[in-house]
């Protein structure tokens, strides 16, 4: 069984993309359709920066979702099949594009929506995010309780919790991690993402979401939200959760793993979610493609 892996916020990289877009035609008519659907010239950004400009919540999303999307149809023009598709929270509209649950301009509409709501509550509400590693999710979860104003935000894998919160109460997360030996590290976002601090974006949301009719997923939809495959019936609301409820990645690959899956394929900038998976299942077959290179073996993959 093969599962598509589509990465989420973070994974952006100026300059991602080009190489494929040189190469294949329907990769750069991605590209064109996206600046088409957005209103501006967003490949420029992708592929010359400056990296300030990519990195704002409202540019990159929509990036990501470009980028994962052009190397999903070069993927699938060379024979790219799947049983799953599943994404890294941003990811997650990736995938749906991918189960043709959501035609990719009005993805890209969304993501674009999704991002400013995500910016502007951001600003309004000031938070960020730290990943703590080497405890369970349970212990994890305390720790967050302990700081108070944090919540865990994304179960990643065994051993990495990624926690959001109020900036003061990250700060006080990493005081006691320092003081009990604890390996946790703040990252650099725009945000308390996946917390309840994200809730006015939910709220700027829900219209969008609202508007949109969801198709019947073909390959399956494994939602990171629930760690459970949905209907078209539900992605409305898991969508409109997934802003403040945390990302259960490594629960929804154990799901995954349930179902017979052994093959995943992540497409899009980076290999981060491939190590995560690899961390879960060793012996997991892992492809990534984010260029020409990742076409080769990808034949072989599917034979």
């Amino acid at each position: 069984m093969i599962v598509l892996l589509f990465p989420g916020q973070g994974a952006q990289q100026v300059g991602m993309g080009r190489d494929l877009a040189d190469a294949f035609p329907v990769a750069a008519d991605t590209f064109a359709e996206a600046d088409d659907a957005l209103g501006y010239d967003i490949t420029r950004v992708i592929f010359e920066g400056p990296e300030e400009d990519l990195v704002r919540t409202d540019v990159c999303q929509p990036a990501i979702l470009a980028m994962s999307v052009a190397c999903l149809r070069v993927a699938t023009d060379h024979g790219l099949r799947a049983d799953l598709a599943m994404g890294h929270s941003l990811g997650e509209f990736s995938a749906l594009v991918a189960c043709g649950s959501i035609d990719f301009a009005d993805a890209l509409r969304l993501v674009g929506e999704r991002g400013a709501a995500m910016q502007v509550a951001g600003e309004e509400r000031p938070g960020t995010m730290a990943a703590i590693l080497g405890l369970s999710d349970e212990e994890a979860e305390e720790l967050c309780g302990e700081a108070g104003e944090v919540w865990p935000a994304n179960y990643n894998c065994p051993g990495q919790v990624v926690a959001s919160g109020s900036v003061d109460g990250i700060g006080r997360l990493l005081a006691i991690a320092g003081e009990r030996g604890i390996k946790a590290t703040q990252l650099k976002v725009g945000g308390a993402f996946h917390s309840p601090l994200m809730a006015p974006a939910a709220e700027r949301l829900a219209p969008a979401l609202e508007a949109w009719d969801p198709r019947p997923p073909s390959p399956q939809f494994l939602s990171t939200t629930t760690a459970q495959v949905e209907p078209a019936d539900r992605m409305r609301p898991v969508l409109l959760d997934q802003l403040t409820s945390p990302v259960r990645f490594g629960h929804a690959v154990e799901t995954a793993l349930a179902m017979g899956a052994d093959t995943f394929v992540e497409l899009g900038p980076g290999r981060v979610l491939s190590g995560l998976v690899k961390r879960i299942r060793r012996d997991a077959t892992l492809h990534q493609v984010s260029g020409p290179d990742g076409l080769t073996g990808l034949a072989e993959l599917m034979a």
